[in-house]
């Protein structure tokens, strides 16, 4: 079951198709068009009236694939920040599959209500560990960028956001592409907590991160990557109905 709302809630009335978009993998490109359409899975469970498909911009030809006989979708770019990616590939690219218009929501790292999903996360991490939240640093480790500040923002934003919901003893964030690095902050003493702020299970998170990790001798638990929990597609719902509401009132 994917469902998060309660079964009394009436799903919100969607009359727009909705894309779900990913970067995928060029390495992995099968793994992470199954990955996609799993999370596009999620959301359709969510709003059963809406034509929901996903896509990678990895793959060749899935972007294509998915919006073909699609009018006026809604974006939903599964990014964690809204970098060179969002901002200029994204828009590229759908033009060059064939949309004509279309409207986004924010990615899914700057959608509102992730601080309070990451503390539900975090806590129920702690009352398995039988740990206090007040004696936990937890380590938000992220991709960063060496070029663009606003990976580093969105990972900012989210760590304050955590720290509003949450007393923790630090939110400590790290990156892949900069400083400071996962190996150096992972170095912390007393209970820790990895919290993998990346969209998707991909080679920074197969890869990089426990590299990294077991670089620093960190041995606390981490946690999955956000995007991938099974609540995750939920933040999505509120941007979503937004951008409907906005159009059937300027018609």
């Amino acid at each position: 079951m994917y469902l998060t709302r309660s079964p009394f809630q009436t799903a919100p009335a969607i009359d727009r198709p909705v894309l779900v978009v990913t970067h995928g993998s060029p390495s992995q490109p099968v793994v992470q068009e199954i990955a996609v359409l799993d999370l596009a899975q999620r959301l359709n469970s969510l709003l059963p009236n809406a034509v929901v498909r996903g896509a990678t911009l990895a793959a060749k030809g899935s972007l294509d694939r998915a919006v073909a006989g699609l009018d006026n979708p809604i974006v939903c770019p599964w990014f964690m920040s809204d970098g060179w990616f969002v901002g200029t590939h994204l828009p590229k690219r759908l033009r060059a599959a064939g949309l004509a218009r279309w409207d986004a929501t924010p990615p899914m790292g700057l959608m509102p209500g992730l601080g309070r999903l990451m503390r539900d996360r975090v806590q129920a991490r702690l009352i398995r560990m039988g740990w206090k939240a007040a004696g936990t640093t937890l380590i938000l480790a992220a991709h960063g960028s060496p070029t663009s500040g606003k990976p580093r923002a969105a990972t900012e934003r989210a760590a304050l956001a955590l720290a509003r919901h949450i007393d923790l003893k630090a939110v400590l964030p790290c990156y892949v592409d900069e400083a400071p690095a996962i190996a150096d902050t992972a170095r912390v003493e007393g209970p820790a907590i990895v919290l993998p702020f990346f969209a998707a299970r991909a080679g920074h998170v197969t890869g990089d991160l426990p590299a990294a990790l077991a670089a620093a001798d960190f041995t606390g638990p981490v946690l999955d990557p956000v995007g991938v929990w099974p609540e995750t597609p939920a933040l999505a719902l509120a941007p979503i109905t937004a951008l409907c509401a906005t159009r059937r009132a300027e018609v």
